[in-house]
């Protein structure tokens, strides 16, 4: 199995013919044309694309027709280019067979709509600090703004997505914060419906979840996209939940990069986070790890998202490109 980073410029996908096709002699036919000819896959004509496409198979047939849930935000939703190729990725994954669901954050979009209103964000232990004007900012920039612009570029991509957010036919449920006091309208999942999932998925489309829900009277809440992730990985039995973050994963030493913990199981968490390597933002993280392995997800993973096709490599290769948590 490959180690390094594979370079799959989404093989499955079809690619454009070049635009002055050289005339090919009677003694040297081009190894892509009868590619071409069947759908124009592009091969090259090294042996390395072929064989990154030969191992993913075993990982794909475990896979097909089971549910990934993705959580993306950070660093790969703000970048064009790290974004272009989550979104590719997804599209991909996808195709073969994969039922993705994907729930987005977009703090930095919001951050940048406050300013332009004259609000100054603030944020708590972490949690953005959410009054009236602030939830409605939210609200328009999550479900409005980046969850269309999601769609959207799916769409783009020639995959199928479905725009939603925890109102819509109740499917996430809130409750307010223990400390909504000094918080405000931020929301915890009191619990969630995936009725309307269920026959998004199984049709293969995409569905795209923005993290606003309300109460039971209808006031509008803020809810943590990983949290809200865990909880509906968990609601749909998902086969795998995948946090794209700005980290490699759990490190065994927070001050050495290169010690990347590739697996550990919920015990060995635990233990991390009660001797102190485990610490400040990765704790929700793993919290909501665990909570959904608790809940019948088979395995979680947190991944970078600054990699290139991190998603691609943690769910085709054996490698993995983070740290994979097990219940």
């Amino acid at each position: 199995m490959l180690l390094t980073k594979p370079q799959l410029s989404n093989p499955l996908l079809p690619s454009a013919p070049p635009s002055n096709p050289a005339p090919s002699s009677s003694h040297a036919r081009p190894l892509s044309a009868p590619a071409a000819r069947r759908g124009r896959l592009r091969v090259s004509a090294g042996p390395s694309r072929v064989d990154v496409l030969s191992e993913a198979l075993p990982f794909i047939q475990r896979f097909k027709g089971k549910t990934v849930v993705v959580k993306y935000g950070g660093a790969a939703m703000k970048s064009p280019g790290l974004q272009e190729n989550v979104i590719r990725d997804l599209v991909l994954l996808s195709s073969v067979g994969i039922r993705l669901v994907l729930v987005h954050g977009g703090g930095p979009e919001i951050n940048s709509w406050l300013l332009r209103v004259g609000v100054e964000p603030q944020f708590r232990d972490g949690l953005r600090v959410t009054d009236a004007l602030t939830m409605e900012v939210v609200e328009m920039v999550l479900v409005g703004k980046v969850n269309k612009n999601l769609v959207s570029l799916i769409n783009l991509a020639k995959g199928t997505a479905v725009g939603l957010c925890g109102k819509d036919a109740r499917l996430i449920t809130a409750r307010p914060s223990p400390n909504a006091a000094a918080l405000g309208f931020v929301g915890e999942v009191a619990s969630v419906d995936a009725t309307v999932l269920h026959p998004i998925i199984a049709s293969g489309h995409i569905p795209v979840i923005a993290t606003v829900a309300a109460d039971e009277t209808g006031q509008a809440y803020n809810i943590n996209a990983d949290t809200a992730a865990g909880e509906i990985a968990a609601a749909v039995g998902a086969e795998k939940l995948l946090l794209l973050t700005d980290v490699s994963g759990i490190l065994a030493d927070r001050n050495d990069p290169g010690s990347l913990v590739k697996e550990i199981d919920i015990a060995g968490v635990r233990r991390m986070v009660a001797d102190g390597k485990v610490a400040g933002g990765m704790i929700p993280k793993v919290e909501c790890c665990v909570r959904a392995l608790a809940q019948g997800v088979r395995t979680a993973s947190i991944i970078d998202g600054r990699v290139e096709h991190s998603l691609l490599l943690e769910i085709l290769t054996d490698q993995g490109t983070g740290t994979m948590i097990t219940g």
